[in-house]
C-alpha cells in the first residue's frame, strides 16, 4: 500500500507541474500575440508639409495597413509578371501554329497542283485506254456505263461532294474507282497480246538479218535489172551490209523444204511456214540449217554471200502466199507497226 500511495502522490504531482508549465507557456504565447497585434495596430502619423503656406495633411497609418499593402502590392505586381510570362508563351506558341498553317497550306497548294496535273494524266491515260481497247476490240463495259462511276467522264465534270471533303480528294477516289473498273478489260489485253505474239512468230514478221543489220537496195516491184538495164518484175527485196558472212535468220516459224543451187539465186534456202506462207533466201555464202529441220522465228539459217546472178554480198528476200509473190517489206514492218500503235 506504501508503494501504490508513492505513485498516486508522484503522478499528481506530475500533473499539476505539466498543468502549471502549459499555463505559464500559454500565458507567454498569448502575451507575445498581444504584444505583436498592438506592435502591429500601433498608429503612426505621416505629415506631408508643403513648401508653401498651404495646408499640412496627415495620414494615420499602422504596420498592419502597411503589411496588407506590401501584401497586395507584391501579389498585383508577381500577377503582372506571371501573366506576362503567360502570354509570351501563348504568343510563341500561336506563332508555332501559324507557322504549321502556312506550312499545311503550302502543301495543300502543292498538292492540289499535283492532283490537277494527276487528272490531265489520267484523262490522256482514259483516251489512250479507250483508243487501245477499240482497236483490239475488248469490250470496255465502264465507257459505256458513265452511271457507273468508273469512267473520268464524271471525273472531269465532278459532281456536288460533300461540304466536309475537298474536291481533289472526291476527285482521287473517282481516279482509284476508275483503275479498278479498268483492271479487267486491261487484264483482257495480256491473253491477248500473247495470242497475238504467237500469230507473228507464224508469219514473215521479222528483218531477215540479224541484229537488224543492212539495208534495202532493191524493193519489190518494177525496177530495172542491173544486168540487162531492162525493166523486170522484182519478186522480192535486196539487203545489202556490204560484206559476206553476215547471219540470215528465218522471219518466221516453219520447216526447211529446200536447200539447194542455181544460176540465178545461187545457194538459196526456202522454209514453208503456216497459214500457207513460203519464205525465200537467195545468194547465201553457206547454209547453217538442214534440210527438213524445224526453225524458229529469229534462229540463224546461213549467211550472206554472192553466188549465183548477183552484183555483190547481198540477200534476195521474197515472201509467198500459196503460189502468190507479195511484198516482204510490208510484212517487215508489221512488228514496228504494231510497237509504234502501243506506244
Amino acid at each position: 500500500m506504501g508503494k501504490t500511495h508513492d505513485y498516486k502522490r508522484l503522478e499528481n504531482s506530475f500533473i499539476q507541474k505539466f498543468i502549471s508549465m502549459s499555463m505559464a507557456v500559454g500565458r507567454k504565447i498569448f502575451i507575445s500575440l498581444r504584444a505583436i497585434w498592438l506592435f502591429l495596430i500601433r498608429r503612426y502619423t505621416v505629415v506631408f508639409v508643403p513648401h508653401s503656406e498651404k495646408r499640412v495633411y496627415n495620414l494615420r497609418i499602422n504596420i498592419l495597413s502597411i503589411l496588407c499593402f506590401l501584401m497586395v502590392t507584391s501579389g498585383i505586381i508577381g500577377s503582372f509578371f506571371w501573366f506576362s510570362a503567360s502570354y509570351n508563351t501563348a504568343q510563341n506558341i500561336l506563332s508555332e501554329k501559324e507557322n504549321k498553317v502556312q506550312n499545311l497550306q503550302a502543301s495543300l497548294d502543292q498538292l492540289r497542283d499535283e492532283v490537277s496535273s494527276l487528272l490531265g494524266a489520267a484523262k490522256g491515260f482514259e483516251y489512250a485506254l479507250s483508243d487501245t481497247l477499240s482497236a483490239l476490240g475488248v469490250d470496255n463495259k465502264s465507257q459505256r456505263n458513265p452511271a457507273s462511276g468508273g469512267d473520268f467522264g464524271s471525273l472531269f465534270n465532278i459532281r456536288e461532294t460533300p461540304a466536309d471533303l475537298l474536291a481533289e480528294v472526291d476527285a482521287l477516289r473517282r481516279i482509284v474507282s476508275f483503275l479498278d473498273q479498268a483492271q479487267e478489260p486491261i487484264g483482257a489485253i495480256g491473253p491477248m497480246l500473247v495470242a497475238q505474239n504467237a500469230l507473228l512468230t507464224e508469219i514473215p514478221s521479222i528483218w531477215p538479218v540479224k541484229d537488224g543489220r543492212g539495208q534495202i537496195t532493191m524493193f519489190f516491184g518494177q525496177n530495172i535489172n542491173p544486168f540487162s538495164g531492162q525493166y523486170y518484175i522484182h519478186k522480192g527485196i535486196d539487203i545489202c551490209t556490204f560484206r559476206s558472212g553476215d547471219p540470215i535468220v528465218a522471219t518466221a516459224d516453219g520447216q526447211i523444204v529446200t536447200i539447194e543451187y542455181s544460176e540465178d539465186f545461187g545457194n538459196y534456202i526456202i522454209i514453208q511456214h503456216k497459214h500457207g506462207y513460203y519464205t525465200r533466201y537467195a545468194h547465201l555464202l553457206s547454209a547453217r540449217a538442214r534440210l527438213g529441220q524445224w526453225v524458229q522465228q529469229g534462229e540463224v539459217i546461213g549467211y550472206i554471200g554472192n553466188t549465183g546472178l548477183s552484183t555483190g554480198p547481198h540477200l534476195h528476200y521474197e515472201v509467198h502466199i500459196g503460189s502468190d509473190v507479195v511484198d516482204p517489206y510490208k510484212y517487215i514492218n508489221i512488228r514496228s507497226s504494231i510497237a509504234k500503235q502501243g506506244r
